[in-house]
């Protein structure tokens, strides 16, 4: 017997029933003993649809845990609530990306092709926060005032894991007692850190979400901000200007090697490499280097060397790896990698990329511990990547001191990250889905994958019983490349949570902003569960009925 099934089949019921109108009024939510104990609301109104948000809901805004931190600002948990008039019973806790310092809008966005489709606009409550901070508190510090929280060793803990912690049970408290009914059932939903978010959850908080939709996530985060350093330190061994190291024509050229190597390895050459692991072997990028007295249309043996060091992932001077290494993908020629790891169009920026900017300031100041001082310019953050010793300043990310109890990696990784098991999510009957793009440019696919095949031997080869794992090949950080970007892997979870259909392909096309997906566009692809592997069967049609999952 499904319990989950006869869960939801009653609260449902109950929905449906006169009775089921708001035991609360919107505005009454500010009163006293009408919300939880412990919590602040500041605001309580009902919106009509608008052009953004097509539905009428309650919107709620509020704070818990206000306290001074140790550098004399003022923290809280701030979030705001969006209660929709005509609710389905169910509940999204939005977990959100960066480094969070901002309560996004509560729509709960899906991570899918349709930006417009969000849980709240299905009918979820939804609830989303600032991770315990305020990411604009430190202008002072220019450039990396936002991550200067790492300061606050209480403010380092909330951003890691005690916002959802505290927030969530909150959260329910309120959303039942608005709707006078308990949820039928509650899903957490987060792309990037709002993954981590959820991978953390589901290792902390195994009763608390039915469901989980983790989208590309940093659950290494700590260790995935030492590549950025690597990148730094590759990129300025070509060139000083190190937008310059890689021109985009250059990249198009490892692009165009890696389709040329590998596009075929999954029966059909269509512009897409669907498995990676074999590319890995076939792709050899010294044949890209220039011959002796060439210089155009090749790469020159310093490029060969910075990229291939990057490709490898960051090891300290005995050889240990300290993060994971890279897939090859076309996505590598992308714009959005382009932009992490090379050159943005920021002019505040000194055009610098991300890794320089945000990638710096988190790595010196959140999860270095003690925290680093580092300057606020473009050019003394990529300094201090620059400046970034893999032998002693590596090993930081692992470190605590006085007030600073935790490392890093304690309060930003799941616990047991590196050995997962998942026993108590797994006991309560509750799934995950996990996707991430092959050509990611900020958390290594690879990464992900040695996760789920450390969690599937853990579980006796039985992890996708309640985890399924897709790869997106072309994609970057979370949307774009030469991709199939428009899928809904948030429908294909739900139907899982509550039917116990477990989810196999999911068909995908292009999404009208991807113009890197232009020669995909017009067709349709399959993902598939890992370890399988999209593969073209035959026929001359444009239809995800073209593949199957072997």
């Amino acid at each position: 017997m499904d319990l989950n099934k006869l869960r939801g089949a009653a609260v449902l019921a109950a929905l449906a029933l006169p009775g089921a109108a708001h035991a609360a009024g919107c505005r009454d939510l500010m009163a006293n003993g009408e919300h939880p104990a412990g919590m602040t609301l500041t605001e309580a109104e009902v919106l009509a649809p608008d052009g953004e948000i097509p539905v009428e809901h309650c919107l709620v805004r509020g704070s818990t845990g206000a306290r001074t931190g140790a550098d004399g600002k003022t923290y809280a948990i701030q979030f705001e609530l969006r209660l929709p008039t005509k609710w389905n019973g169910r509940f999204v806790h939005q977990f959100n990306g960066g480094n969070d310092g901002a309560v996004k809008a509560a729509v709960g966005p899906l991570l899918s092709g349709n930006k417009a489709d969000t849980a709240l606009s299905r009918g979820y409550a939804v609830v989303s926060s600032d991770a315990g901070h305020d990411g604009k508190d430190n202008p002072d510090k220019g450039l990396a005032g936002g991550a200067a929280f790492g300061f606050d060793p209480e403010a380092r803990l909330a951003y890691g894991y005690q916002t959802v912690a505290v927030l969530n049970p909150l959260a329910v408290e309120l959303v039942e007692k608005y709707y006078g009914k308990p949820i039928a059932f509650s899903y957490g939903v987060g792309g990037s850190n709002g993954g981590r978010h959820g991978m953390v959850a589901a290792s902390r908080m195994p009763e608390a979400f039915d469901g989980l939709l983790v989208g590309y996530p940093g659950f290494n985060l700590p260790k995935a901000a030492i590549q950025h350093a690597l990148d730094v330190q590759s990129w300025a061994s070509v060139h000083e200007d190190i937008a310059q190291a890689f021109s985009p024509d250059d990249m198009t050229l490892v692009a165009k090697g890696i389709l040329k190597a590998c596009d075929g390895l999954d029966g059909l050459e269509d512009g897409v490499v669907a498995d990676q692991d074999k590319c890995e072997a076939a792709f050899k990028l010294e044949d890209l280097q220039c011959k002796a007295g060439a210089n155009d249309g090749c790469l020159s043996e310093a490029q060969v060397a910075a990229l291939q060091a990057s490709h490898n992932g960051p090891k300290n001077s005995k050889g240990e790896q300290l993060y994971s290494a890279w897939g090859w993908d076309p996505g590598l020629g992308g714009r959005n990698w382009r932009t992490w790891k090379l050159e943005s169009t920021v002019k505040l920026w000194g055009n610098k990329p991300i890794i320089d900017v945000m990638g710096a300031g988190s790595l010196a100041q959140i999860f270095t511990t003690p925290p680093t001082k580092v300057g606020g310019s473009p050019e003394e953050l990529e300094a201090f990547l620059l400046g970034f010793d893999f032998d002693t300043d590596a090993p930081k990310v692992f470190a605590t001191s006085g007030e600073f109890g935790q490392s890093a990696m304690e309060f930003m990784s799941p616990p047991g990250a590196d050995n997962p098991k998942l026993e108590a999510f797994n006991k309560a009957g509750h799934k995950m889905l996990v996707f991430h793009g092959n050509a990611d440019p900020v958390f290594s696919v690879l990464d992900t994958v040695d996760w789920y095949r450390k969690l599937d031997q853990n579980n006796g080869g039985s992890a996708s019983d309640f985890v399924r794992f897709y790869r997106v090949p072309g994609m970057t950080h979370g949307a774009g490349g030469p991709s199939y970007d428009d899928y809904d892997f948030f429908t294909k979870l739900v139907t899982w949570v509550e039917k116990g259909e477990a989810p196999e392909a999911v068909p995908a096309g292009v999404t009208e902003e991807n113009k890197e997906g232009e020669a995909l566009r017009g067709t349709r692809f399959l993902y598939c569960p890992y370890p399988q592997v999209t593969t073209y069967t035959g026929g001359q049609g444009t239809g995800e009925d073209r593949f199957s999952c072997k």
